[in-house]
């Protein structure tokens, strides 16, 4: 067998992504992190770069419980109680109490009956929404919907599919009344906070909406909302979007590995859903779990996020956002308002993000560049993500790089 016939139009495939500026082939790699000093936050070393410290401002642990010494410590424990990997599926011997433990706490941490823990959150939302999708479902989505969305629709060949503009429940609600009569059941998704801008979406309006179309579908209307980076970044408490907003999704898809810390991905629902669920999602039945380890360290980092550590952390997070939006508006850059630790930097240019991006390395801060075809054209960004591991000085670098 040869792949000679293949090869070139791999390749063809990866010139055409270089082209675009979409290859994401240079990896930094990161060989360590050092502890906070002299009043700034941890910095790390990268493979190549010999003793150069950079600060990271593109990373998804908001709250730094990553580090956090409970959290390391119970995972260290837990590796050498049960080992370092489950061994199988759930439904062979890969379940172990801490899987059922954690799937408990989350539930009750979101006000559900059930929860059901995945690999990833990518895996949790491939292996959720194609189980709720008939061929005679009507799927709608933000425009700004994650490609796990984007992708798990693809795969479930739903009935119709339409796309609402960014945040226009208006719109939603006309996509609901066109299709009334041409669909059973009506899935209504959307990320709770997007990932691209750092805003959330209006859960108590979409909510309304669905509501006055729930008696038109035979089969009714259901929200599905994934709020990989709300929980343990907005809200009062960390509870994420539904929190901010004061409304709740029918099924709330997060993530472990972004606030928390860890790794994996789940689901909360009513009890029947996670029991369907189970019993259906390939994700969940033909993959191994998280480790026992891992969801040691997710339960730890969960009580830290439902504590007064917890609250201290959120309020933390919270200013430092605050303080680099302020800088950026007060020196004339465009961001958009908020209080997610997610900040943007629109730029609105690829060619000068993508110069910003490297002069930021050149000074040693690690920030992601957001350029068309990724984003749309005129759309370019700078996507800064604080933690409450940095520091004001941090902050106060970063502002006087830019």
């Amino acid at each position: 067998m040869s792949l000679h016939k293949l090869k070139p139009l791999l390749t063809a495939r990866l010139d055409q992504l270089a082209q675009t500026g979409a290859l994401k082939r240079n990896e930094r790699i990161i060989m360590r992190s050092l502890p906070p000093r002299d009043g700034y936050g941890p910095r790390y070393l990268l493979k190549g770069y010999g003793d150069r410290p950079f600060l990271r401002m593109n990373a998804n642990s908001y709250l730094g419980l990553n580090h956090h010494p409970r959290v390391i410590e119970a995972e260290e424990k837990a590796a050498r109680h049960f080992g370092t990997g489950p061994g199988s599926v759930r439904f062979i011997s890969g379940t172990f109490d801490l899987h059922i433990e954690l799937e408990e706490r989350l539930a009750s941490f979101h006000g559900r009956e059930a929860g059901m823990v995945f690999s990833a959150a990518y895996a949790a939302v491939m292996g959720v929404l194609p189980q709720l999708i008939s061929n005679e479902t009507l799927v709608v989505s933000d425009a700004l919907n994650h490609n796990s969305i984007i992708n798990a629709i693809r795969l479930a060949q739903p009935a119709a599919k339409a796309i609402y503009e960014h945040a226009d429940t208006t719109r939603l609600g006309s996509v609901l009344k066109e299709h009334l009569g041409h669909a059973k059941r009506a899935i209504v998704v959307t990320d709770g906070v997007f990932s691209m801008r750092g805003d959330h979406a209006a859960l108590d309006k979409i909510n309304a909406i669905c509501q006055r179309y729930q008696d038109d579908f035979k089969e009714g209307v259901t929200t599905v909302v994934d709020d990989s980076h709300g929980v343990g970044a907005l809200g009062a408490s960390g509870r994420g979007t539904e929190e901010k907003t004061g409304a709740r999704a029918y099924i709330l898809i997060a993530t472990l590995g972004k606030a928390l810390g860890v790794n994996g991905g789940y689901v909360v629902a009513d009890r029947t859903v996670i029991d369907y669920l189970r019993e259906t999602s390939p994700f969940y039945i033909y993959s191994n779990p998280i480790t026992p380890s891992e969801a040691a360290a997710a339960l730890e980092a969960l009580k830290i996020l439902d504590s007064s550590e917890g609250i201290v952390l959120l309020s933390k997070v919270r200013d430092l956002a605050a303080r680099l939006r302020n800088g950026f508006q007060k020196r004339g850059y465009e961001t958009i308002a908020g209080e997610h630790p997610i900040a943007p930097l629109l730029i609105r240019d690829t060619a000068k993000t993508t110069e910003l991006v490297m002069r930021l390395f050149d000074h040693n801060i690690l920030a992601t560049g957001l350029s068309y075809p990724v984003v749309p054209r005129g759309s370019e960004e700078i996507r800064f993500q604080v933690s409450a591991e940095h520091t004001e000085r941090d902050i106060d670098y970063l502002i006087n790089v830019l």
